[in-house]
């Protein structure tokens, strides 16, 4: 019995899930398809509307002309062009990527830490990446190189240390791995948070930026910096949507997992580094932004269900379309930093999860 267990491949949730099969396939295509719709939606009014408006014929006109090469007559001046090319698309293309790559990502450390409260920053890569952009910003000479400043570099390089130094310590304990990963996270965030508030005592008229990466914005969004950031995070995601079939696994517990012949320490290894790059290279380019990670997952699992192999292309097409839409509105409201929005979104929520989670909601 045990080799036969052993033999058998991950599950299909979709089959157990209580929508039935059928409407476990057709949901998530549903959703993928309204949530693509309304991407297209906010790259047009989000490279559009701003302190200089652009009508939204020649928004489109201007993008289907120089993006798809359709054969629009050019009726727009130079400058309007200009806006919507160079200023505003890279923008919005920065803020959907980095809100796809935090949807996915917090999405499998939810599957994966069976924590419906798991968002990307859990295991110290927000404290990490924050202590490493403050003491950039206090470092007194500049380096730039394809538009990646220290602080870019130093951010990348504090977040992807502090998530690779929970999981190498947590491996040291006498806990239950999952519990074991959670609290030295904790304890590795506590270090840091207090690492962090020293050098903001330390900062001096560097305050105000240190605070401005802390709430999150796409301001200093560039193409160079686009093309820096992107494939990092689309090569995780694919790389996190190829391994559904082991986070359907790692639902049942480390131990069903097991059993179903899941390498559980070697999956849960890569899908750890996948998340943290992932997690690291967005936050690399619009500093910390809250709740992404922890409101769109739910959003799409409470739609389409547990099944990864949904929940993951779904949550990568929602977390787009949300962030780029809260980016519009911080635009709108005289660029008020992007995290805000997503916190007055996302802030809610969070009670509706702890709600749900004292009647016993489970992922």
């Amino acid at each position: 019995m045990g080799v036969a267990a052993r033999a058998s491949p991950p599950p299909d949730l979709a089959a157990a899930w209580p929508l039935g099969r059928r409407a476990a396939v057709r949901r998530p295509l549903v959703l993928v398809a309204g949530a693509g719709a309304l991407l297209f939606v906010v790259v047009v009014v989000g490279t559009a509307l701003g302190a200089v408006a652009v009508p939204l014929d020649q928004t489109a006109a201007i993008l289907g002309r120089r993006l798809l090469g359709l054969p629009f007559a050019v009726t727009w001046p130079a400058s309007a062009e200009t806006i919507v090319l160079e200023l505003r698309l890279p923008r919005v293309l920065t803020a959907m990527v980095v809100g796809g790559g935090l949807a996915v990502t917090g999405a499998a450390l939810q599957g994966l830490l069976r924590n419906p409260l798991a968002d990307p920053y859990v295991l110290g890569t927000s404290s990490g990446a924050a202590l490493g952009a403050a003491i950039g910003i206090l470092i007194p000479f500049r380096l730039l190189f394809l538009d990646f400043g220290l602080v870019h570099v130093l951010a990348f390089g504090g977040a992807l240390a502090a998530v690779l130094t929970v999981e190498r310590l947590s491996r040291r304990g006498t806990l239950a791995s999952l519990t074991g990963l959670l609290l030295t996270g904790y304890a590795v965030s506590s270090l840091l948070a207090a690492g962090l508030a020293l050098v903001m005592y330390a900062s001096g008229q560097s305050l105000r930026q240190i605070f401005f990466f802390l709430l999150g914005s796409f301001d200093g969004a560039t193409w160079l910096r686009l093309a820096g950031a992107a494939p990092i995070v689309l090569v995780g995601v694919l790389l996190i949507a190829l391994r559904a079939r082991a986070l359907n696994a790692l639902l049942l517990g480390e131990e069903g997992a097991a059993h179903l012949g899941l390498e559980v320490g070697r999956e849960r290894t890569i899908l750890l580094v996948l998340a943290s790059l992932v997690t690291a290279a967005g936050v690399a380019v619009s500093g910390l932004i809250g709740f992404v990670g922890l409101v769109v997952p739910h959003a799409v699992r409470l739609l389409v269900g547990p099944n990864a192999r949904a929940v993951v292309p779904a949550s990568l097409v929602m977390g787009a379309a949300f962030l780029g839409l809260a980016d519009l509105v911080s635009r709108l409201a005289g660029e008020i930093p992007v995290g805000v929005v997503t916190a007055i979104v996302g802030a809610p929520f969070f009670l509706y999860l702890l709600g749900r989670a004292r009647t016993g909601y489970e992922l």
